[in-house]
């Protein structure tokens, strides 16, 4: 630690460097707002003509930036910009942060960054502000203390940690286009070389269900003491929910490999339990009723039903939400068990390949949360 030496970051960045001037020279924009990414994770952009976009796409960025959400860090809306396209806006609603690389890795700073108790910092310093809802200033970043090593002891810190992310990334990757191939098949057997003989039915011939009941909120806890809660579709994630609530006063539950399904504020999220787990008055647990080692099936019948799941949304009331006998009355088509049995066994290589790279990507999150602070503070020596 002798090498390291202190500084307020405001010493070795600018943030909100540019915006779009007069001057700026593309009529489309392809723009990012703050809730379309977290954890560096992109769920989509979206494409504007430049006098038709939102009054918050204003902001521009360049390779190695680093976004940061103003509003409400704990909900871990940042990422690191690599190769943006050159007509890339992104929401005033990020702090923009542009490192001096003379003296600062920008990588090494993302990481500093993203750590939980920078996190929780900031987000104190967010929830004592005065505006109408938790927000950073630009100045509350700068203002915190970092202490650095040498360039070239940032760039190996930074390298070991990109090198777990970067196998995190590619399990995501693989995830995404393994269940891909499970649709594209499950819509050759059930859509495209569907049999006359088959009978039209209700969603509740086929699956029994389960509508989430939230326990007595003084039996929450973020400890792990229980069993996971999952309250909605703010859990969710790629085919997994994240585990965030325990309660030791489970209501009603959801089964390993239920599919599960977020029925309020939206309607339509999908996701599937790993575990043993309680659901809140915002997820439904489905299971095909014949056999549940059919769960393959039952995702992704419920997938292709979304479109039709998510028009709950607009029905009427101020968030949308779609109860227990609008399930049980959508129109389905119901196969034959011996095509369920033959397409389960198909695809089930597929859901277990990405059952256990989902475990691996825990694993190796645990695996980089549990060095950064440890890199950080210089308690590993590089």
């Amino acid at each position: 630690m002798t090498e390291w030496k202190e500084y307020k970051l405001g010493e070795l960045i600018k943030t909100n460097v540019k915006s779009i001037g007069r001057d700026y020279p593309y009529s489309k924009i392809l723009y990012l707002d703050t809730g379309s990414i977290t954890c560096n994770n992109i769920d989509s952009f979206q494409e504007f003509e430049l006098d038709k976009a939102p009054s918050r796409a204003k902001r521009l960025v360049k390779q190695d930036d680093i976004i940061y959400s103003s509003v409400r860090p704990n909900q871990l809306h940042y990422g690191y910009i690599t190769n943006p396209q050159d007509n890339l806006v992104v929401s005033t609603g990020f702090v923009t942060i542009t490192c001096n690389k003379d003296l600062l890795c920008p990588k090494f700073l993302y990481y500093f960054l993203i750590q939980s108790q920078i996190t929780e910092y900031l987000h104190s310093v967010a929830e004592a502000s005065t505006s109408a809802y938790p927000s950073l200033k630009p100045s509350d970043i700068e203002a915190l203390d970092i202490e650095i090593p040498p360039l070239d002891t940032q760039r190996r810190i930074a390298s070991i940690l990109s090198s777990l992310d970067d196998k995190i990334d590619l399990l995501h990757r693989e995830n995404a286009t393994l269940e891909q191939m499970a649709e594209t098949l499950f819509r050759q057997w059930f859509v495209e070389e569907s049999k006359e003989e088959w009978e039209e039915g209700k969603l509740g011939d086929e699956f029994n269900f389960t509508m989430g009941q939230s326990p007595r909120g003084d039996s929450f806890n973020e400890e792990g003491v229980g069993i996971p809660m999952y309250q909605g579709n703010a859990d969710f994630g790629f085919r997994f929910p994240t585990k965030r609530v325990f309660t030791t006063q489970p209501t009603r539950f959801a089964e390993p490999n239920d599919t599960l399904i977020s029925v309020r504020a939206p309607v339509g999220a999908q996701n599937m339990a790993t575990e043993k787990c309680c659901i809140g008055r915002g997820v439904a647990a489905f299971r095909y009723k014949g056999n549940s080692s059919y769960y393959s099936y039952t995702y992704y019948k419920l997938k292709s039903l979304l479109e039709e799941i998510k028009q709950f949304n607009d029905n009427g009331t101020v968030f949308g939400s779609i109860s227990k006998s609008d399930f049980e009355n959508l129109d389905i088509v119901v196969p034959d068990e011996n095509t369920i049995m033959s397409f389960q066994q198909q695809v089930k290589d597929i859901d277990d390949k990405i059952i256990n790279n989902n475990k691996e990507i825990q694993t190796l999150i645990q695996t980089r949360d549990g060095l950064l602070p440890r890199l950080m503070g210089g308690e590993i020596k590089i």
